[in-house]
C-alpha cells in the first residue's frame, strides 16, 4: 500500500489527508494532534474513524488543514480519514456509514442580505 490522498470539507474548512501504513502518528500542519487540537472532544472526532474500524495505531496521518474554525477543521479531517480508510478496505464502509462519517455535511453559513444587519436579523424598526 502506498500513500492515499483524500480531501474532506466542512463549512469553509478543507482538510487534505495523506494516509500511509505506520504506527499511528497524526501530524496536522506539521504539528502533532494533541498540539493542534487541544481539547479531548476534537481529538476524539479525529480518531473516531480509527476506533470504529479497529485500526488505531496502524496508519500514519499527515494532514494539511485550512479555513474555518477548529471544530470545522476537525470534522473535515474526520471525513477525509474516513474516505481514505474506505479506499484501503471496502469492509470499513459497513462500520463508518451508519455513524454518518462518510456524509459530507452540506450546512453552510447563510449569506448576509442587503438592507439587513445579518442574514436574518433586521435593522430596528421605528414606526414613528
Amino acid at each position: 500500500m502506498g500513500v492515499i490522498h483524500k480531501i474532506g470539507r466542512r463549512k469553509t474548512a478543507v482538510a487534505r489527508v495523506y494516509l500511509s501504513e505506520g504506527n499511528g502518528t497524526v501530524v496536522i500542519n506539521k504539528r502533532p494532534l494533541d498540539n493542534y487540537f487541544t481539547t479531548g472532544t476534537l481529538q476524539y472526532k479525529v480518531n473516531q474513524p480509527f476506533e470504529l474500524t479497529e485500526t488505531a495505531g496502524k496508519y500514519d496521518v499527515k494532514a494539511s488543514v485550512f479555513g474555518g474554525g477548529i471544530t470545522g477543521q476537525a470534522e473535515a479531517l474526520r471525513l477525509a480519514i474516513s474516505r481514505a480508510l474506505c479506499e484501503i478496505d471496502q469492509e470499513f464502509r459497513l462500520s463508518l456509514k451508519p455513524e454518518g462519517l462518510l456524509t459530507r455535511d452540506p450546512r453552510m453559513v447563510e449569506r448576509k442580505k442587503f438592507g439587513q444587519k445579518k442574514a436574518r436579523k433586521k435593522f430596528q424598526f421605528s414606526k414613528r
